[in-house]
């Protein structure tokens, strides 16, 4: 039996293949995309979903907080309670994006099967729950800054710190959406997800909102244990007219380190809830 090489072949024809090797047989997978460069895309996705429903959002988490400041202006006059309830009001408006919505949405998509669709992406679990996280708390920016001027104007505080707001949503959120996203993951059903984000953000408000002099002990701890008690804290401290910048710089940073541990319990739900 003769072979003919496969110079002699007419022009076109293809050329028999007598073995193919391990390499060939199997086709290299696409390299796992990086954190940053997939969490920009993922932002990007989750923001231009959730944009047909931020109006209506910014409209019922603002108008909810300022209901409760003009109900609380005729039981408090000034002083500390009124910062308390200015600032727990301004992060009520986190809380109720942050927390309660994601909470819902990560419990739908666990529901509906929609983590399949980013368990086949090579992207890193924490991409999937920071940009979620990033693009939720994105939407609460003009409403705590309605809040608060608001608040400010209605209880007669000073405007000049409120700059300080550039650091307590980005960490409150972060922290909240962090709870959110893993009580939604966690929750083995949808609506107890949305039960979980519903009390939640009961929490913020009556632990956030009413002046901590005057909770019960009891409560009190569980007010210290509370996401966002440290952003409300160091938002109530700038209202002073001589603010102590040390320790809204602590609270700050309790804040940002709560919010670092809340979003890893988040990407850890997020793989547990992923590979079932």
């Amino acid at each position: 039996m003769s072979t003919v090489p496969a110079e002699a072949l007419p022009t076109g024809a293809p050329a028999v293949r007598t073995g193919a090797t391990a390499d060939d047989e199997a086709a290299p997978l696409a390299p796992r995309a990086r954190l940053l460069p997939a969490l920009a895309a993922v932002y990007r996705a989750q923001l231009s979903r959730a944009r047909v429903a931020r109006i209506p959002l910014l409209f019922v988490a603002t108008f909810q907080s300022i209901g409760i400041m003009v109900l609380m202006r005729g039981v408090v006059d000034g002083g500390s309670e009124a910062r308390a309830v200015v600032a727990g009001s301004t992060v009520l408006v986190v809380a109720f994006v942050a927390l309660n919505l994601l909470a819902q949405y990560f419990g739908q998509l666990r529901a509906t099967g929609g983590l399949d669709h980013y368990a086949t992406l090579p992207v890193p679990p924490a991409a999937v729950v920071l940009g979620a996280a990033g693009a939720y708390a994105s939407f609460t920016v003009p409403g705590t800054a309605v809040t608060a001027v608001a608040g400010s104007v209605l209880f007669g505080l000073p405007l000049g710190h409120l700059w300080i707001l550039a650091a307590v949503v980005p960490l409150a959120g972060a922290a909240l959406a962090g709870l959110g996203a893993a009580l939604g993951l966690l929750a083995p059903r949808p609506e107890l997800a949305t039960l979980l984000g519903q009390l939640g953000m009961s929490a913020a408000l009556l632990l956030g909102v009413l002046p901590a002099e005057r909770l019960p002990e009891p409560i009190g701890w569980a007010r210290d244990l509370l996401p966002s008690t440290y952003g409300v804290e160091a938002l109530a401290r700038t209202f002073d007219r001589s603010p102590d910048w040390a320790a809204v710089a602590l609270d700050l940073a309790v804040c940002g380190v709560v919010g670092v541990v809340s979003l890893a319990l988040a990407t850890w739900a997020y793989r547990r809830a992923a590979v079932r």
